[in-house]
């Protein structure tokens, strides 16, 4: 059977839309929002009438009519912890993304948009595997600090997704299978996959695993509080150092990681150093992911905008082959991966979950 899916991904000055027939891509277009046309929004949350409009025009040039969309998926939020998979839209979901329980961003929207237009159709609206997924181990919490407690905050849509292909390839389900996935782009998550379950990773977003084009990762914690109280440095110079510009970019003052590699390949000795130094970083990481593992690691797949880097996705490839098998899958699929969770609970391969 044919299911026509919209996908939803906002960002905070584009809406990046998508009609799926199951999973081949039918139509694609990033709707850019001008500064103008944001200003008169005091929050994040206040642009939903314009940004759905706006999606419901593009769809309407796209000769596809509304009606024939089974389900639209929109990127999920951040929302409250929950555990991976697919969930249909509810009221305590939408009121969550709407205040921003934990933050706002502009992917509280998703769900929210998604909502609103599938009602009009009386169709199902879903998200998919948002950041905030949280399926840690108990021990994989324990930081060393009572006060301070390890979170999971990763690239669950596109860790997932990945994982899920490499499964199907190797005539698996993804729920029996060992898996350790790298994402690598502008923060880096190395996550460990058990059956299923990311029982541990990185906290990508604040500060901990190997350094990325634009964070810090985990850092000599008493230099950094040396640092921080030493009266050189303010709270915002220290935030933004660990996370925006932090990184490559506090090393050479860019982020554009394939300027970065070709000025190492053409004999710049700093720039060289430094994507060896990230390489080393993200191998040492998944040697700790073999080791939450047991050991007993089925695959290890390199995804993300960074894996299209040879030079990269080689240097990481040569420390950790001994391990297991290395999967490279480049680039970041965001749309079709939300495509996909809504196909999986179309077609009954999945049960929606509830929020």
């Amino acid at each position: 059977m044919s299911y026509k899916i919209l996908a939803i991904n906002p960002g905070s000055t584009s809406t990046k839309i998508a009609i799926y027939e199951n999973e081949k891509e039918i139509f694609e277009k990033t709707l850019r929002h001008t500064n103008e046309e944001l200003a008169p929004f005091k929050n994040i949350s206040d642009q939903l009438e314009f940004r759905r409009e706006v999606i419901l025009d593009a769809v309407a040039e796209s000769g596809i009519k509304i009606e024939e969309l089974a389900a639209i998926v929109g990127r999920g939020g951040l929302l409250k912890p929950i555990a991976g998979g697919t969930y249909e839209v509810n009221e305590e979901m939408l009121a969550d993304l709407k205040v921003g329980v934990l933050g706002e961003h502009a992917s509280n929207l998703g769900g929210r948009i998604a909502h609103e237009i599938a009602s009009t159709i009386s169709k199902p609206s879903y998200i998919v595997d948002p950041v905030v997924v949280d399926e840690l181990d108990e021990v994989a919490r324990v930081s060393g600090i009572p006060e301070l407690e390890r979170k999971s905050i990763f690239h669950a849509l596109n860790q997932k997704a990945v994982a899920r292909r490499a499964a199907k390839e190797m005539g698996k389900s993804y729920d029996e299978l060992n898996l350790i996935v790298v994402h690598l782009g502008g923060g880096i998550s190395v996550g460990a996959h058990s059956n299923g379950r990311v029982i541990d990773v990185n906290n990508a977003l604040d500060g901990d695993g190997p350094f990325s084009p634009e964070r810090s990762g985990q850092l000599p914690i008493g230099d950094l509080l040396k640092m921080a109280t030493s009266g050189k440095y303010d709270l915002d110079f220290i935030k933004k150092r660990i996370k925006g510009n932090g990184g490559v970019v506090a090393y050479l003052d860019t982020n554009d990681m394939k300027e970065v590699t070709d000025n190492a390949e053409n004999g710049d000795k700093k720039s060289a150093l430094i994507v060896e130094a990230m390489g080393y970083q993200v191998a040492k990481e998944v040697g700790a992911m073999a080791a939450v593992l047991s050991g007993k690691v089925d695959a290890i797949i390199l995804t993300g905008g960074i894996a299209y880097s040879k030079k990269i996705v080689g240097d990481i490839t040569d420390r950790i082959s001994f391990i297991g098998e290395v999967k490279v899958y480049p680039g970041e699929d965001e749309m079709l991966a939300l495509a996909e969770g809504g196909l999986r609970v179309l077609t009954g391969e999945e049960a929606p979950k509830k929020y």
